[in-house]
């Protein structure tokens, strides 16, 4: 199932933010609520953290892009992957 990354209420009487960096890239695995994306305002920065744990699947809105309200950021497919955040290599059941 996939989950859409969409830019957060970014508080009164603001309406856009601009991508300043994405913390993760396309086709890593993220942990829920794990920051993915800085939003800057003229006023304010902040993250948006992924609402589901899954694999960044797609980033929509690349770094420097103008975005509203409500705007699609990226996509997470959940469950692909999730495991493997914090999971280490060679620990784990056998």
């Amino acid at each position: 199932m996939a989950t859409d990354i969409k830019v957060p209420t970014l508080g009164e009487s603001v309406s856009e933010a601009t991508v300043a960096r994405w913390l993760k890239k396309a086709g890593e695995a993220v942990a829920m609520d794990e920051a993915l994306v800085e939003l800057e305002t003229d006023k304010v920065t902040l993250e948006v953290n992924a609402s589901a744990a899954g694999v960044l699947a797609e980033i929509v809105a690349p770094e420097g892009a103008n975005v509203e309200v409500g705007a699609l950021l990226g996509v997470i497919n959940e469950g692909a992957g999730a495991g493997a955040a914090g999971f280490s290599p060679g620990r784990g059941a056998r």
